[in-house]
């Protein structure tokens, strides 16, 4: 095949975007990439290097400066910046409470939208996030839109805590993804939204392996029809 597809998967926090785009993109052989990956490892450089991002010559400074190597394979969850293991540490709630508000910056998002189209040059790939469809790729030659019950979602998010060895509370996880749907939803500069050409998948009842499939066999029934 000579045309090369990129496939946008959207959707709430929690619903499976993560899990359902890196196992599809293993069983198709295409590359991944997770652009909220970028979202919090952007966001654990500005903490750790205790950058004012309400000042925007210095943020926008850090930025220029900003080289984003990073590895995510689609066999494993693990995260590599600049040869370390940052999986956990992107993971912190530190970085829960502060990687919406960082999202939400108009020069952020420039950079980072400019960094996803860079990556996903030239190769087959499944790029999940937040605004793949309606803003980095909207061109994309399939779009999905993820979504699940919040009590679903947080029972799922609780799950992934506790395997990384921190305990959340149910009502502090809701609370969090109540707040990042909000953030999310209605920020001026890309917000999260369900496209009129997007293939809708409620994941509420879905196992993650039906999720998937669901996605996969869509994906290839694309792949015949062009190769038609």
């Amino acid at each position: 095949m000579t045309k090369h597809i990129i496939v946008a998967i959207d959707g709430t926090a929690g619903s499976g975007k993560s899990t359902t785009a890196r196992g599809a993109a293993q069983i198709l052989g295409f590359a991944y990439l997770n652009t909220g990956t970028m979202y919090r490892i952007l966001t654990y450089k500005i903490i750790q290097e205790k950058i004012d991002y309400k000042d925007m010559n210095a943020l926008q400074k850090f930025l220029d400066e900003l080289k984003l190597n990073f590895t995510e394979s689609t066999t494993s969850q693990q995260v590599i910046l600049n040869g370390k293991d940052v999986t956990h540490l992107i993971r912190s709630k530190e970085v829960d409470d502060l990687v919406s508000l960082i999202s939400a910056i108009p020069q952020v998002r420039e950079k980072m939208v400019k960094e996803q189209r860079r990556i996903a040059q030239n190769k087959n790939i499944i790029v999940e996030g937040r605004d793949i469809g309606s803003v980095v790729f909207p061109n994309a030659d399939l779009k999905f839109y993820l979504d699940c019950s919040l009590e679903q979602r947080a029972l799922r998010r609780q799950k992934e805590s506790l395997a990384q060895g921190s305990a959340i509370a149910h009502h502090e996880v809701e609370k969090n993804l109540k707040e990042r749907d909000y953030l999310d939803s209605t920020r001026k500069i890309s917000p999260l939204q369900k496209l009129p050409d997007a293939i809708y998948i409620d994941t509420t009842n879905l196992t993650i392996q039906e999720e998937i499939q669901l996605v996969v066999d869509k994906i290839k029934d694309y792949m015949k029809k062009i190769q038609n």
